[in-house]
């Protein structure tokens, strides 16, 4: 029977047969500009910016379960996409080890206390999943919600993206404090470096014992590295995550991404996850080849979404968004494809156009 089959994106992110590409978008990455809060994600939503004026404070919204679960549910309303994510945040479980944040509506996160030194380190300690129960009450009562109609999709922050955070004290466009410390406090980075990898490790387990089907990592700033760098400071913390659910969770698909990873493609690929998510300055193509046999994720331009329903494409005559997830479907291939934009939606999106997206996925057959 269909209730026995895994949700269609779930067996994608496996490479198992599907009869068409699942699709799902993620929400808007934050942005820290003087003009424009903190607090962007689903905002392309009218329903979201509604709740948000009712509710103005990020956190109450990202850590109440009931908030979570209709946040998280809004999109799924409107488009019925493959996959549900929890609408939380990467930073959510740094309190539960021992950094405490806070969010300014226009700085963004506020890290009192960074770590920058082996002092710094005591501050630490094993994640405390007592802390965080509104992530795994969400997971569960959306996984009721949606039932296997959609996947429900969990996600963290990788280990080196969150510790850009804990040693810059906040969101930076340079991450030279970060950087240095790489060079003259080498062990005291390691030591940071292991205990959010052993605490996100353990989260991901928490998520998906709560409900998440898929878990996606987020190495938001991982592209921010040479690609020498990466292979020390950010690949082997991952590595540690994915052996960490490897061994407790076996079964459930894992998929990493990150923005500007053009360079990094194929040491993603060595990471032991199920599926690498591309971003839209990668041709699919060469994207699929660089990474072997793993699934792949994307990867279309947002900005597409932004052309008026009647544009068309001057060759085909199609409209332009039912074209764009045309070609990337087609050079994605009919196996261990889940469509996505190349990052999050954008600002200003128009919603009807989110839902031609989703359309023109649905249209598709293998």
């Amino acid at each position: 029977s269909l209730s026995d089959v895994e949700p269609l994106l779930v067996r994608a992110a496996k490479s198992l047969p599907v009869e068409r590409p699942p699709a799902w978008m993620m929400r808007q990455a934050r942005s820290i500009s003087r003009r424009s809060p903190y607090d962007r994600a689903g905002r392309y939503m009218k329903e979201y910016r509604d709740l948000a004026v009712k509710y103005p404070s990020f956190r109450e919204r990202s850590e109440n379960t009931d908030l979570i679960v209709e946040i998280t549910l809004q999109p799924w309303r409107a488009f019925q996409p493959d996959g549900v994510i929890l609408f939380s945040d990467i930073l959510t479980p740094l309190p539960a080890i021992g950094i405490p944040f806070e969010i300014d509506d226009y700085k963004g996160p506020i890290l009192d206390q960074p770590i920058r030194d082996a002092e710094g380190l005591k501050s630490l300690h094993e994640l405390d999943l007592d802390m965080l129960p509104f992530v795994g009450e969400a997971l569960t009562e959306l996984r009721k919600e949606v039932g296997d109609s959609a996947a429900v999709l969990g996600f963290v922050g990788a280990p080196w993206t969150l510790a850009t955070y804990i040693v810059e004290g906040g969101s930076s466009s340079t991450y030279k404090t970060i950087k240095s410390m790489a060079m003259t406090e080498p062990d005291t980075l390691h030591a940071i470096l292991s205990a959010v990898a052993d605490a996100v490790g353990t989260y991901v387990g928490y998520q998906i014992d709560a409900g998440a089907q898929c878990v996606q990592i987020f190495d938001s700033w991982g592209g921010q590295l040479p690609p020498h760098m990466w292979e020390v400071w950010s690949k082997p913390y991952i590595q540690r995550v994915v052996d960490k659910v490897r061994a407790s969770h076996p079964g459930t698909p894992l998929t990493l991404y990150a923005n500007g990873s053009g360079g990094l493609l194929e040491r993603m690929a060595t990471t032991g996850v199920d599926c690498i998510g591309l971003d839209w300055t990668i041709d699919m193509e060469d994207g699929r080849r660089r990474v072997g046999d793993k699934a792949v994720q994307g990867n279309v331009d947002p900005a597409v979404l932004f052309a008026p329903p009647e544009a068309r494409s001057s060759i085909t005559l199609i409209p332009a968004v039912e074209k764009a997830v045309q070609d990337v479907c087609a050079k994605a291939g009919p196996v261990g494809h889940i469509l996505n934009l190349g990052h999050g939606v954008l600002v200003g999106t128009p919603e009807e156009n989110v839902k031609a997206f989703f359309d023109a996925a649905k249209k598709i057959r293998y």
